[in-house]
């Protein structure tokens, strides 16, 4: 009663397709956590922007206000 080849051969094949699923799986979750790192950087990058056109646009404000106050308001607006 000892081991026979086909069984040892079966059990190479589960091993190995154990291992390929292990594989598969690490590689899937690489890749999530890149697209979910890509997402934040995009993201992040679209709030400067976004945060730069506000600061922008207080500024603009802000000059229209001192203006008005300085000159008086506007007949055109």
């Amino acid at each position: 009663m000892g081991l026979v080849a086909e069984q040892i051969a079966v059990w190479w094949e589960y091993c190995l397709r154990g291992n390929a699923r292990v594989a598969e799986q690490a590689t899937a979750a690489i890749m999530q956590e890149r697209l979910a790192q890509q997402q934040v950087k995009r993201l992040k990058k679209e709030l400067r922007r976004k945060e730069k056109a506000l600061a922008e646009t207080a500024a603009l404000l802000a000059l229209r206000k001192k203006m008005h106050a300085i000159w008086g308001e506007d007949e055109d607006e």
